[in-house]
């Protein structure tokens, strides 16, 4: 495979975990944190680091939007539940810290 076509289906799939994300609001951040280790916010600032690897400025709300598909503000407002007792626990077991 050439370089420019998994650069492709490289963006092609991580368009389609975007969109999976922004369809599964039922999923909070901390869940995914601690299940996979890494979050919607975690996305946004890979993202972030991407762009300005590359030159382009994009601040960090820019690129939380990007990966929400809305501004964070607007996502927490919609969708963002309180972490519960157990999901803080387990965060702070997997991570050492609270969230």
């Amino acid at each position: 495979m050439d370089e420019k076509t998994r650069t492709e289906l490289e963006a092609a799939a991580f368009r389609r975990l975007v969109e999976h994300l922004r369809t599964r609001t039922d999923v909070q951040n901390i869940d995914l944190m601690n299940l996979s280790g890494f979050c919607r916010n975690c996305l946004s600032k890979w993202y972030r680091a991407a762009a300005e690897d590359r030159g382009i400025e994009l601040s960090y709300d820019e690129a939380r939007e990007m990966v929400y598909g809305m501004p964070y503000d607007e996502w927490k407002t919609r969708h963002q539940t309180e972490a519960t007792p157990e999901q803080r626990a387990a965060y702070e077991a997997s991570h050492g810290k609270s969230p």
